[in-house]
């Protein structure tokens, strides 16, 4: 490097990050697209990618074919080319059941970027005209009322939006859609899906809105809020992000005021996460995206305490929310309870949203440390390892009633994961220009082994990444190619290296330990002493010319940790969770003689590292002593040492029904009352 190279931990005045919009996204923070960035095959990420493309999208679209999906529209095909001909709506059929074909769209064209397969794409091609088929000559598209005008679903209402804030799901539909077509033309350049859906938006500015002849409704089920941002930033169409923004403005202003939906009041008034989790976060998201694309101050200070009230007060371990079944909902304040834990899939799939545009409106680490854990946790746990067995819900213990589905009547879970996954390559770097003394700077938020091209002040960088993270905290950065000249590489560093579980006291290190980190440059070794990393935004900054050859080096301290829950989290008083780097660990009935409802861990427990497969998965597992307790014939308490093996959260439930748990008691009166020996 040359000897200019600066060095030291990043300082970037949050204040003015609004102000500095890109002229690329139009956030203050551009995302690099999934399409730049390539994961290695056979890492741990290369493998859920591999599994998404051999298993979870085939199955995807052969639950679509087998439940009905694609008939739904070619019977709407066939009532407009004949409407004479009308179709029941069949029992047991969802409204929004069009928006699976639409995800696993979006999921296969992301896989396109990562592995190219021409009988792929033809197939979605295929699909593609089948969905076409069914737009009306406006642009409406929503076959649970076009197949059958005057006996639409149940929930759908006798004209177009009139039950849209019920159940109808029409303008859920038209965000899935747009989600879809926008990945879709970014993976393969085509319009076909695009222009679908641009019809289908034209028509709901047209026709939804606060003007008179007007449908002033708000979706009963939040994403197209966000959705049409993302087709303004694909079309550079202001009148997409205004309609989104009239979504926003109008909630609790119409005729369906519930905390369910949060149209409980207006949300710049808002400030606590209520309601369904899934239709929450995802309107959390749009409000961020708002937020970030129009410096609105009222939009920022709203997002910023929703989101400061979810990770003080409603954040699980795992990054799960919504913490009861009964409207899948989130509860009170510090109520997380883990036998009935709701944690659905879909909802950490949204919690990920948020924290992404958060980082682009904020460039703070902490919102990346609730992506981590959420992404490595209670939305990995969503799909086995096979990736062809799902959870709608995610709880952190067990009885034995919970067991890996291969799909749902309600299918957004399964269809939901499907998309996800392969979009992860769009999660890993982000660029600002003008970052630090007009610098620009090139964010590394996740640690996967990688290549990828980026565009830094329009020059090109080819970066590679090296790393067995998550078992691992060794890092290798690579300049492979470097025609931007001088950047800052902004590395985050986690909050689980600085002894933070999560930006807030809702959890806490009880271990005492102090995890070390270093990073060198062409093996010179750069000595830290950050007095206040948080102050600093987490991030460690090196900025310099670099040069094709550069190498940049990180370690940090990765082993097992121990964590306890605030006081006021009652269901984890008396018990500990135990992590390892980003990963949080349970123990499950499989790897124990013992039950693992019932185990007193020791005080200060020491681990041992191990491995085990789980299918056909190599895991890193860890073992300790703990004790069992249980009365002897003259009903005398008597103690009996046990070894207690636990693996990662995400790989349960892979071996048949039983007994799990995360957080294990280390006092007596955690425990259930102990059995009598006959």
């Amino acid at each position: 490097m040359k000897k200019h190279l600066i060095i030291g931990l990043l300082a970037i005045s949050t204040a003015n990050t609004v102000a500095a919009q890109s002229d690329k996204s139009g956030y203050p923070i551009t995302p690099v697209p999934f399409t730049a960035v390539k994961v290695t095959p056979n890492t741990f990420w290369g493998q859920r990618l591999q599994a998404s493309r051999n298993v979870t999208i085939p199955l995807a679209f052969s639950k679509c074919e087998e439940t009905g999906r694609y008939t739904n529209f070619s019977n709407a095909a066939a009532h407009l080319k004949d409407p004479s001909q009308v179709f029941d709506i069949k029992k047991g059929t969802f409204p929004f059941d069009d928006t699976d074909p639409y995800k696993t769209i979006e999921g296969a064209s992301y896989i396109l970027q990562t592995y190219p397969d021409k009988k792929l794409a033809a197939y979605i091609d295929s699909v593609l005209n089948v969905i076409a088929s069914a737009q009306e000559p406006d642009g409406y598209l929503y076959t649970a009322r076009t197949q059958n005008p005057q006996h639409p679903h149940d929930w759908s209402g006798m004209t177009r939006w009139s039950s849209e804030e019920q159940g109808s799901h029409e303008l859920y539909n038209l965000g899935h859609m747009v989600e879809s077509a926008v990945a879709h033309y970014q993976a393969t350049g085509s319009r076909k899906f695009l222009d679908i859906a641009i019809r289908f938006a034209d028509l709901v500015c047209k026709e939804v809105g606060p003007n008179p002849g007007q449908a002033c409704v708000v979706p009963g089920h939040q994403i197209a809020e966000m959705a049409l941002a993302k087709l303004y930033l694909a079309t550079g169409d202001r009148k997409y992000l205004d309609e989104a923004k009239f979504l926003l403005d109008y909630r609790g202003k119409t005729k369906v005021k519930q905390e369910y939906s949060q149209s409980h009041k207006p949300v710049v008034e808002q400030d606590e996460a209520v309601g369904h989790a899934v239709r929450a976060a995802y309107m959390y998201a749009g409000m961020a995206d708002v937020a970030a694309l129009t410096g609105d101050k009222d939009y920022i200070k709203a997002i910023d305490a929703i989101w400061d009230n979810i990770v003080t007060k409603k954040l699980y371990i795992t990054g799960g929310i919504g913490a009861t079944g009964n409207g899948e909902a989130f509860g009170k304040n510090y109520e997380l309870p883990n036998m009935t834990a709701y944690c659905e899939t879909c909802a950490a799939i949204g919690n990920v949203y948020v924290n992404h545009r958060l980082f682009l409106l904020h460039g703070e680490s902490k919102y990346y440390d609730v992506l981590e854990r959420t992404l490595y946790n209670g939305l990995l746990s969503g799909v086995s390892l096979e990736g062809n067995g799902f959870f709608y819900p995610n709880p952190l213990a067990s009885e034995g009633q919970h067991e890996r589905q291969p799909w749902f009547g309600c299918a957004c879970c399964p269809s939901n994961i499907c998309r996800f996954i392969p979009s992860l390559p769009g999660y890993v770097y982000a660029v600002k220009e003008n970052a630090f003394n007009k610098t620009p700077a090139v964010y590394v938020n996740l640690f996967l082994s990688n290549t990828s091209t980026l565009n830094v002040g329009g020059k090109k960088v080819r970066l590679s990444q090296t790393t067995d993270y998550p078992w691992n905290g060794d890092i290798t950065l690579k300049i492979e190619e470097n025609k931007a000249g001088e950047f800052w590489l902004n590395i985050r560093l986690p909050g689980w290296v600085y002894n933070q579980v999560v930006p807030s006291d809702l959890y806490t290190y009880a271990d005492g330990k102090k995890p070390k980190f270093n990073v060198s440059v062409n093996d010179f070794q750069h000595q830290f002493f950050p007095s206040n990393i948080e102050s600093a935004n987490g991030y460690i900054a090196i900025g310099g010319k670099w040069k094709k050859g550069d190498v940049i080096k990180i370690h940090f301290d990765m082993e097992p940790r121990i964590i306890r829950a605030n006081e006021k989290v009652e269901a984890d008083r008396g018990r500990v969770a135990i992590e390892r780097g980003p990963l949080v660990y349970c123990a499950e009935w499989a790897d124990n003689e013992c039950d693992v409802l019932g185990i007193l861990l020791n005080q200060k427990p020491k681990f041992t590292q191990g491995h085990k497969t789980i299918a056909e998965t190599d895991i890193l597992t860890l073992t300790t002593q703990a004790q069992t307790l249980q009365f002897d014939k003259s009903g005398r308490l008597q103690t009996k040492d046990e070894k207690l093996t636990l693996i990662p959260y995400y790989a349960w439930a892979h071996r048949g029904k039983g007994r799990m748990s995360v957080w294990i008691p280390t006092e007596l009166g955690a425990l259930p009352q102990p059995a009598k020996t006959n």
